[in-house]
């Protein structure tokens, strides 16, 4: 099965996404290689106990995958949403 080209809203912002994952991960505490930083799942996945490999991963559970994802989503998510509070917060001082 071949994996899913992902869509953004705002067209043009692929590297930019993958160049912040990469540093909310790093914040986390994970070694990300800026060059290839998708590559982060396999030691979210070692750490939680779910063997995500490269390649065929059609044995794993939806739920398994889903919490490497989340673990990553949700670290994103809520960096963004700090980050909004700062601009919002910096806007409301002027």
């Amino acid at each position: 099965m071949a994996r899913r080209k992902r869509k953004y809203a705002v067209p043009g912002v692929e590297q930019e996404m993958q160049t912040f994952k990469a540093e909310v991960m790093r914040h986390e505490g994970y070694a990300v290689d800026p060059n290839r930083p998708d590559d982060v799942k396999y030691e979210v996945a070692k750490e939680l106990g779910v063997s995500l490999h490269p390649g065929e991963n059609g044995g794993l559970t939806t739920e398994s995958v889903g919490h490497v994802g989340g673990k990553i989503g949700g670290s994103m998510v809520r960096e963004m949403i700090r980050l909004a509070q700062e601009q919002l917060a910096n806007r409301e001082q002027r």
